[in-house]
């Protein structure tokens, strides 16, 4: 039987602030000395990691791992963030569900982090018992290992059309018998209505363990906020733990494609004089886009996310990232017209960067045999600036490889059903170089602090597109010394602190180790 505290922490919506929250109480409480444990029962994202294997034949730590060994395995990227707050090693158990969308109605599921076939939509009602099992199993190993397991929920507790057959949010709590605070965005507006009606449409059972809410994203005097804050307690009968505020130096690295911008987004902090421009093709099934944020941390490098050809125009590297689904994404890009721009691009100068499903893109050709992409016995032609080819197949890579380019050390992990034949163009860490265009297979390649120094320095040499068009041809750019490791630690303190400053984590530990205390039950949900 499970032993650690628990505490799950639901939202009014998605993007509530679920991840941001129990991100902070794992670093917050890790820090006062206890063992912690993030922990989401299923997660719906195309934004993964590959994490070792506990207790897997051989030692899952060493890099290159083969594919399709018990040596690792794929989480949630939010998931592995939690870990890292918490000073834990990220593994399966932590997130023993994640849905990969591969389409509008159809997800690839992944099991305790190895591939587990595909679930419709018509499955969220129903038969997803044996994934229900599974993340129960799951989290009650971690709590019988851990001090303290915060777990986060999935969308709101109240989707009622779901209740029947939820293992993520309420099925959860039932389960462990853990209490649940929700938060709720207030720069959505509503939130009051948003946090009683969350209580007031659950049933009397699950109404029970409903213990409290913290408020997200609060900018302003937080004084004006006592009089609702008395009322929703008076109504509900349950506190506010905390108005978690708005802070312009979070970051997070995202879990949801929504949250990347559909076009344009904000120059990254710092000195934009003689800035690199990079545009990041935000491809529709876009996934692993954290792929580009240590580039946003770089003071002279302006990131936008764009979508039509126009916004090339001026940019000294464009990015072609990972995606879910290759092939449609690949059509969607010839569609707009954006094969026709990154073509003219090079032939400008400018660099490409294409990164797994991207440097598929980049090829000459794309075979998907056995219809792993849905596209059974269909060869595609690629952008045709790397003489690769890639052959679909239904097992996935699992791998963190590590390597040298640049005569730098680099990291990365691999997570993919394409397999590449590299041709007749230069090696590339996991890819591929024709001239200025790069391809890899390779995720993260670009939090390696001296790699991504170099390569930049390589795209201003070289005198891109933007470059070239305004008299920067040949800059030579001096590193920054930015440190991607030392700013995600930095911002995971700042989490911390805020939650130290902000939330009740005294009462929140204690709701974690006693249970949820006698609750009100407000109709109409008490009825039921």
């Amino acid at each position: 039987m499970p032993v650690a505290a628990s505490l799950l922490i639901a939202g009014t919506t998605s993007d509530a602030g679920k991840t941001v929250v129990v991100t902070a109480l794992c670093r917050a409480f890790a820090r006062r000395g206890l063992k912690v444990a993030p922990f989401k029962a299923q997660n719906m994202s195309n934004n993964s990691m590959v994490v070792s294997n506990p207790g897997s034949p051989g030692d899952p730590g060493v890099p290159g791992t083969p594919a399709g060994s018990d040596g690792t395995g794929e989480i949630g990227r939010a998931q592995w963030i939690q870990a890292v707050a918490a000073g834990a090693a990220p593994e399966p158990a932590m997130n023993p569900v994640l849905l990969k969308p591969g389409g509008d109605r159809r997800s690839h599921v992944v099991v305790m982090g190895q591939p587990a076939g595909a679930v419709s939509s018509r499955d969220f009602v129903d038969g997803r018992a044996h994934l229900a099992e599974a993340a129960f199993a799951a989290y009650d190993d971690l709590a019988s290992r851990h001090d303290l397991v915060i777990c986060e929920g999935a969308g709101s507790p109240t989707e009622i059309n779901l209740r029947a057959s939820d293992y993520v949010n309420m099925g959860l709590a039932r389960h462990g018998d853990m209490p649940v605070v929700v938060v709720g965005d207030i720069d959505r507006g509503g939130v009051f209505a948003a946090l009683y009606g969350t209580v007031a449409l659950l049933e009397a059972a699950d109404q029970r363990l409903l213990a409290g809410f913290v408020l997200n994203k609060f900018r302003g005097d937080a004084s004006l906020l006592t009089p609702g804050l008395r009322e929703l307690e008076a109504l509900s009968g349950r506190p506010t733990l905390g108005v978690f505020p708005w802070h312009p130096d979070l970051w997070l690295d995202s879990e949801d494609a929504l949250a990347v911008p559909a076009s344009g987004g904000a120059a990254s902090a710092g000195a934009v004089t003689a800035a690199l421009r990079v545009a990041v093709i935000r491809l529709p099934r876009i996934s692993n886009f954290t792929d580009v944020d240590a580039l946003g941390l770089e003071p002279d490098v302006e990131l936008r996310f764009v979508t039509e050809p126009r916004d090339l125009a001026g940019a000294d590297l464009v990015v072609v990232p990972g995606t879910r689904a290759t092939l449609d994404d690949l059509a969607w890009l010839r569609a707009r017209g954006l094969d026709r721009a990154i073509s003219t691009h090079v032939k400008r100068g400018g660099a490409v960067l294409g990164i797994c499903g991207g440097c598929q893109m980049l090829g000459r050709e794309i075979a998907d045999p056995d219809g792993t992409e849905g596209r059974p016995g269909a060869r595609i032609d690629g952008l045709g600036l790397l003489g690769l080819t890639t052959r679909f197949a239904a097992d996935k890579a699992l791998r963190l490889p590590a390597g040298r380019e640049f005569g730098e050390d680099v990291t990365g992990y691999e997570i993919h059903h394409g397999r590449i034949t590299r041709g007749d163009d230069d090696e590339f860490i996991g890819g591929a170089r024709r001239g200025r265009v790069f391809g890899t297979m390779w995720h993260g390649t670009l939090e390696s602090d001296g790699f991504r120094s170099a390569f930049l320095a390589e795209v201003a040499r070289g005198g891109g597109a933007g470059a070239a068009g305004d008299g920067r041809a040949g800059w030579v750019r001096e590193a920054s010394g930015v440190s991607f490791g030392r700013a995600r630690e930095a911002r995971l303190d700042l989490l911390a602190d805020l939650a130290e400053e902000h939330l009740d984590l005294d009462a929140l530990l204690g709701l974690a180790q006693a249970g949820a205390p006698a609750m009100p039950l407000l109709e109409p949900g008490a009825s039921r």
